[in-house]
Order: C-alpha cells, then sequence, then structure tokens
C-alpha cells in the first residue's frame, strides 16, 4: 500500500487541488477492481484495525456534517483515530453555508487547511461534487441521492456472515432512497450477486435509472416490482430502511397506505427464505414498528450490529482510498 505523505508547504492543499482531487462521491464512478480493493481493505480493517494504525498519520482530515449523525460521523471520527488522522468536526451552525455561502466557495477556502473532507449534506450530490473539486481529497458521507460507505459497511457484514459475497442474492423493501441506490452500485460491482427491489409506486428507481445500472453491470443485476408477489423469490437477505428517509416527514397524506405492505415482520422473512434463512439488514436508525418489527430487528438472522460495527471499516477504506496513492 502506499502511504499517504504529509503536505510539504502550506500551499500542498491548494497545489493538489489545481493538480486534481481524488474523491469517492458515488460508487458508480469506480470500476469492478477499483470497488474490489475499497471492500478488501474494509475487510481487512474490520478483521484487524491495529494492523492499519498511523497509516495516514497526520492527515488533516475535516467531518463537515450539516445534518444530525450517530453512525457515518463517529465511524469516522473512531477510523480516523486507527488511522493517525488528526480529525475536526464543523456542525451546521459552523459552517458559513448555513448563512448563505455557497458550498463551493467554502470547499475554495477549506483546501488551504484540509487534506480530505468527510461532507453530509442530506442535499443535492451535484452541489458536493462542486465542493470536491476544490479539495484535494473528498468522502461523500451522505447526500440527497446517495450513501456510497454504507453500502462498503453492508458488504463487509455480508461478507463475514456468509464468507464470500459472490453469487447472493439481496430483497430490498421500501423507497428507492440514497441508501438503496449505493446498495444498487454495489450489487452492479459485485461479480454474480443480485438485488430484487420491492418499492411503492411513486418511490422505486426510475426505468431509465434502472436501465443504466444494469447496462453498466452487463448483466440484469437490478430488478424492480411494485408489489409483492404471492410467491416471492427466495433471497439470502433482506434490507430496508426508514420509510421517511433521512428522518424528513412526507408532505403526501396518505403515504403510510403505500408504505405498508412493504413492512419486514417475521412472517415477510420466512417468505423470503429458501433453504436457509434469510437475514435481515437495516442501515439503522429504525423506526420500530413501522417499517421494521422488533422480533425481526433483535433476532439472531439480524445483522444490524455488524453493519453498525463495519461502518468504521468502511470509513478507514474511504478515507484511504482517497488519501493514498
Amino acid at each position: 500500500m502506499n502511504h499517504w505523505r504529509a503536505p510539504s508547504s502550506s500551499r500542498a492543499s491548494e497545489s493538489t487541488a489545481a493538480a486534481g482531487t481524488r474523491s469517492l462521491i458515488t460508487l458508480s464512478t469506480l470500476d469492478t477492481d477499483e470497488f474490489r480493493r475499497l471492500g478488501e481493505t474494509a475487510h481487512r480493517f474490520g478483521e484487524q484495525p491495529d494492523a492499519f494504525a498511523g497509516e495516514l498519520d497526520g492527515a488533516r482530515v475535516g467531518l463537515l456534517f450539516t445534518a444530525p449523525s450517530t453512525r457515518t460521523k463517529t465511524s469516522f471520527w473512531s477510523a480516523g483515530l486507527t488511522l493517525g488522522c488528526s480529525t475536526l468536526h464543523l456542525g451546521a451552525t459552523e459552517l458559513q453555508v448555513s448563512t448563505g455561502e455557497t458550498w463551493t466557495d467554502t470547499g475554495m477556502v477549506l483546501a488551504h487547511y484540509l487534506d480530505a473532507a468527510v461532507v453530509r449534506t442530506n442535499g443535492p450530490q451535484e452541489e458536493l461534487a462542486r465542493f470536491a473539486t476544490r479539495l484535494p481529497a473528498t468522502v461523500n458521507a451522505v447526500t440527497h441521492e446517495e450513501h456510497p460507505t454504507q453500502a462498503v459497511a453492508d458488504l463487509c457484514a455480508l461478507r463475514e456472515r456468509f464468507g464470500s459475497t459472490e453469487g447472493l442474492r439481496v430483497a430490498y423493501l421500501g423507497e428507492a432512497n440514497n441508501t438503496a441506490r449505493s446498495l444498487a452500485h454495489m450489487v452492479c460491482l459485485t461479480p454474480g450477486m443480485a438485488l430484487d427491489a420491492y418499492t411503492p409506486e411513486g418511490y422505486g428507481f426510475e426505468v431509465r435509472e434502472l436501465r443504466g445500472m444494469n447496462d453498466a453491470a452487463g448483466r440484469e443485476a437490478i430488478s424492480q416490482r411494485h408489489a409483492l408477489p404471492d410467491a416471492l423469490p427466495p433471497v439470502d437477505a433482506v434490507y430496508t430502511t426508514r420509510w421517511q428517509s433521512m428522518g424528513v416527514p412526507r408532505d403526501e397524506p396518505e403515504w403510510r397506505s403505500s408504505f405498508t405492505p412493504f413492512r419486514i415482520t417475521e412472517k415477510v422473512m420466512e417468505r423470503f427464505s429458501g433453504r436457509t434463512e434469510a437475514v435481515f439488514l437495516h442501515d439503522l436508525p429504525a423506526t420500530r414498528g413501522e417499517e421494521v418489527t422488533s422480533s425481526v430487528l433483535d433476532s439472531p438472522l439480524s445483522l444490524v450490529g455488524s453493519q453498525a460495527r463495519h461502518k468504521t471499516s468502511a470509513a478507514a477504506a474511504a478515507l484511504l482510498h482517497v488519501l493514498t496513492r
């Protein structure tokens, strides 16, 4: 592994930004080999984090979070601590974007001070992409469209459970939100893996987007239905997320009636199980009793604890990806 090198002058961040940036904004920009290496790094970190101690010694990493975060922000801090990074936490009220400054102008300024930025905007991804052009390195820690490091954590949790992710089939129930989209990209980049998306009418992947992901994968990796059939194709894992994505209330008065058929219960888990019982995945936080029952969330087949633990594995892999050559 090529180690990160500390800047040799106060103008290093500026010159690096001018010469070109390295970012992880979306998994869709990675090829299969790049994603395999990213996943392998996360897996190895998860198995033996101490082996990575000091890999990014002295790197200056800003954690810029304009929305609440329990797991993602803490996991990046934890991973950075192990890797030897110096991290600075900046919340919504500490950033001038809260007073009207653009993310692009914020990035231009921060390029003088930071070697990398981990950013949660909960806003448009193109806004983060413009910001990223100003920094030497940027990691998407959630935009409206995607949550890349969550998918890497999911990959680690599945590999930990099954030994290999190749050939696994996952059912996703709920809105085609940022977690679902990154999950879909992860599936497309993993040989033989498949995703069956069950989404309420009007809350799914657009047909054009679905076709684009499958074309990029070179196979029919993602399928989508807007109802659960009587006979459900067996899968290895069932995944869901909060119905109110990122905790944002919905405007539609009857939206819950569209989502209720997609609630995960013990019966639904049984229907999705084949020769072996399907495991359960959730990115958390969960609204117990809404998208999933507590009996499923707390069951021995639930991988939510493993997913949460591997958020640190994914954060470490992301930082190493953008800060090493």
